[in-house]
């Protein structure tokens, strides 16, 4: 039997400097149709954390300390956990701690739920609470293993559906199968297409997810999709970095990702832009050819959606210090860290490699040049906006 086991809350905090002209301190998250926020006493805020046991870590948040990208804090006194019965959050088992800080932020808590495994490996899974004519959100990333934790999510929609629940939305914040988009090869399987309409089938009503492999996943729903992007979280963090806007450069560590490298450039005081041409022979198989760009003694920042073996951003990074680059930091939402991915990555040709806590980080997987960021304010904060009919693009502007 497997069950779920929720980390207690705690923090720490220390000052950020500034690393570009860009500052997410200086934008409002706050639209006038949100409901009204309490902010936190004496302006304290939780920002970055010393290293912990050589690991660095956003920590869980507490009464007294809020990340500085969501200045908009849990409401303390507009949402009563008691009396807010109609928004419900379930955690599956693949992340619970990212689960647990998210209800910690909106002010609520983590629906009870029964989730086990029998020998066979059949998955059982039971609300411990009523949902009837519920908002339903089912907090679960189809990580690794990306089979089990992907019926487990279908199980506990339907477990909702059968529950009569008003509507269920499917939380993912990091979605499996994204990478098989499309056919680039006769007698292919477009496997997120697939892997849409099994949720959608399940009773799923509505799906939000983070930093899709591609904008195009969004189209293979037949069913609402709110597409948040982690970008800020990784930019409030780069804020801290005492590195001249001057000295920058923003790599794209392929073709397919110039999009996603430009919209970070522009954000970070509009730094130069790079790009790794690479052929693939092969999956997990990554071959650089050319660099286009200049990095000649800047800090290249590299990009991209997830990090899986490392073996297109390892070699992405060579290819940079062999061009000249005085530092070079490896920036993603999703950190897969399939092997070798923590060889490659800790080989010393990174200085710092920066993700988000959107699929959990196994032990053995920590090095000193990793950094977490938690994203939980981020979904919580949109799963406010979605419960209250909002905007959440707003978020973003």
């Amino acid at each position: 039997m497997a069950s779920v086991v929720l980390p207690s809350p705690s923090s720490s905090s220390t000052p950020s400097s500034l690393f570009s002209r860009y500052s997410l301190s200086q934008r409002s998250f706050v639209s006038n149709e949100a409901r009204p926020r309490i902010y936190p006493p004496n302006g304290v805020k939780c920002e970055l954390t010393e290293p912990v046991n050589g690991k660095h870590c956003v920590p869980i948040l507490n009464d007294r300390t809020f990340t500085k990208f969501l200045q908009s804090t849990r409401l303390e006194n507009v949402v009563n956990k008691s009396s807010n019965t109609r928004l419900k959050i379930f955690s599956g088992t693949a992340n619970p701690a990212l689960s647990q800080e998210i209800a910690w932020y909106m002010g609520l808590n983590l629906g009870q739920i029964k989730i086990k495994r029998f020998a066979d490996g059949e998955i059982y899974v039971q609300l411990q609470e009523s949902v009837r004519g519920c908002d339903v959100y089912l907090v679960q990333p189809t990580c690794p293993p990306a089979n089990e934790n992907l019926m487990e999510l279908l199980i506990m929609i339907d477990a909702c559906r059968r529950a009569s629940a008003k509507n269920i939305t499917a939380v993912i914040p990091y979605f499996g199968y994204a990478r098989a988009d499309r056919k680039t090869q006769g007698r292919e399987s477009i496997a997120a297409k697939l892997v849409a309409n099994l949720i959608t089938e399940a009773g799923a009503d509505r799906v939000l997810a983070c930093d899709l492999h591609s904008g195009q996943s969004m189209g293979y729903f037949d069913i609402p999709v709110d597409h948040v992007y982690c970008q800020p979280v990784i930019l409030d963090y780069l804020a801290s970095k005492k590195v001249c806007c001057n000295d920058l450069v923003v790599v794209s560590p392929d073709v397919g990702g110039v999009a996603r490298a430009r919209a970070f450039a522009k954000k970070l005081s509009d730094a130069p832009l790079a790009i790794v041409d690479k052929r693939r022979h092969g999956h997990n198989v990554a071959e650089v050819m050319n660099l286009i760009g200049d990095v000649k003694g800047k800090v290249a920042v590299m990009v991209d959606d997830m990090i899986d073996t490392a073996g297109t951003i390892a070699k992405g990074a060579a290819l940079l210090h062999e061009e000249g680059a005085r530092e070079v930091y490896a920036c993603c939402t999703h950190a897969v860290f399939s092997p070798p991915a923590v060889e490659r990555l800790s080989s010393g040709l990174f200085q710092e490699v920066i993700v988000s806590n959107t699929i959990p980080v196994m032990e053995k997987n920590y090095f000193p040049q990793l950094t977490v960021l938690s994203v939980a304010n981020l979904l919580g904060e949109t799963i406010w906006r979605v419960h209250d009919d909002c905007s959440v693009s707003s978020i973003f502007q």
